[in-house]
Formats: structure tokens, sequence, C-alpha cells
């Protein structure tokens, strides 16, 4: 055995050595999605009742939604030739549920160069991903119930930066609702004067303070004074105990032009 073939051969057992050692599952599987090698972490997260993970098809850990559909995508990927990019799958492991995981991806080539199969490391997003949904769905629910309202409707954050705003605030605003986020309430319904209910006089501080109702004289987006009633109320984090941001209600009153 030559030097080189040693060094080779000594290269190639640390780098197993390092695979063995990772973190995150990795696997390798062949041209036809039948796993070849996993590392102490796939094999971990392996359910018992599934029998070995060597051998396993690849698809047989996916819900059934994406067996097809996974299976035809990685046959294309493999013809096609390009690198394969970072995708996410279902995979049922040893927590017995299906768990999403972020999969990146590296093809084996053969001694022509052709790719052979595919290495994977497995990254589980799940709690990420629920916490992204649950966002989502909350502020989709926000959003509904915003919409509902007929009185015009504006959320602000501690500097006054829109951040919300419901269908009657574009029309009374006259802007579009996609225009109003990110600006700050100033520059879409700059309030030009201020009739207070109890003596207080509407600013920046008061708002973010206290509640503040009375009744308003703002510019729309053609700059034409319109009087509405208007009450505020600050956004309180009550994890945080504190303030980040001012909720607006306004009420155009009638016979304002």
């Amino acid at each position: 055995m030559t030097l080189s073939a040693e060094t080779a051969q000594a290269a190639q057992f640390d780098l197993a050595d390092e695979i063995e050692q990772l973190p995150l599952p990795y696997v390798e599987i062949d041209a036809h999605g039948i796993i070849t090698r996993a590392n102490r972490a796939a094999i971990a997260l392996h359910h018992p009742q599934q029998g070995s993970l060597i051998g396993k098809s690849g698809w047989d850990l996916m819900s059934g939604g994406d067996k097809d559909f996974s299976a035809s995508a990685f046959l294309a990927q493999l013809a096609s030739g390009e690198n394969p990019p970072v995708i996410t799958r279902s995979l049922f492991d040893r927590s017995g549920k299906f768990r999403t995981y972020e999969m990146h991806r590296s093809f084996i080539r053969d001694a022509q160069g052709k790719p052979a199969g595919m290495r994977l490391v497995c990254v589980d997003i799940t709690d990420t991903t629920n916490a992204l949904n649950d966002a989502r769905h909350a502020r989709q629910w926000l959003e509904s119930a915003m919409a509902s309202v007929a009185d015009a409707v504006v959320l602000t954050d501690i500097l006054g930066v829109i951040q919300s705003a419901n269908p009657a605030a574009a029309t009374l605003s006259c802007f579009a609702l996609d225009e109003m986020i990110g600006k700050t309430i100033e520059e879409v319904l700059p309030v030009v004067a201020f009739q207070p209910f109890d003596g207080v006089q509407f600013n920046h501080r008061t708002v973010i303070e206290r509640n503040c109702q009375g009744v308003a004289t703002v510019l729309d987006r053609q700059r034409t004074e319109v009087q509405v009633e208007m009450s505020t109320s600050p956004v309180l984090d009550h994890v945080k105990n504190s303030v980040i941001g001012v909720v607006m209600l306004l009420r155009k009153l009638e016979g304002a032009d």
C-alpha cells in the first residue's frame, strides 16, 4: 500500500467518523431511494417498530400525501443532474408522530460523475413551523375580525408606524391597505385638531400612557379634512408588562364630508 493510499484511507475513516458523530440525522440513499447509510442521530430518531432503517425506502417514512410526489421529484432531480435544493418533508420518527424536517441534500456521484444517489442532512423544524403557522393563523383571525368592524381600526407600534388596519381605515384615509402598512399615522391620517371628551389633549405621550377619546379632525390622502370620533388605547405586552403599540378606532361623524 502506497503512502497516498494510506493517507486516502485514513481521510476516509476520519470522514466516516465525523459523519457518525454529527448531531444531526444524516442518511445516504441510492438511485432507487433505498437508505444505504445512516448515522447515530438518524438511527436514534427512527421508530423501532419500523424495523431497521438501513435497507428501507425513504418514502416509507413519509406521510401518505408526500410519498408519490417525493419519489417522482427525487427521480426527476437525479435525471436533471442539477444540484438538489433544500426541501421540507413530514417524516414519521421515534415520537410516534409525523414531524417536519428540512432536508439539505447533495448528490452521490459515480465514477463518471453521474448522480447515483443522495446525501441528506435533516433538521427538525417542527416547532418553528408550528409557531409560524400559529402566528399566521392568529394574524388571519385578527384581520378577519378587524375587517368585520364598520369603523376604521388602525394598529401602530409605539413609534406610530402602522402595523395593521382594516378596510374601513383604507376607505377613510383614501390609501390602499398595503400602502398604509409601514407608514406613520402622521403620513396617512394626521390629526390636525382634537377636542377631548375628558380635557386631556391628544399627543404621542398621552396615547401610549392612557386611553384617549374625543372628536378629531384628520386629513385624508387628498388632504381633505374629515371629522371623526376617535378613541385610542395603549396595547400592552402582558408578558413584559410594557406598551408595544396603540390601537385607534375612528368613526366618521354624520354629515362630515
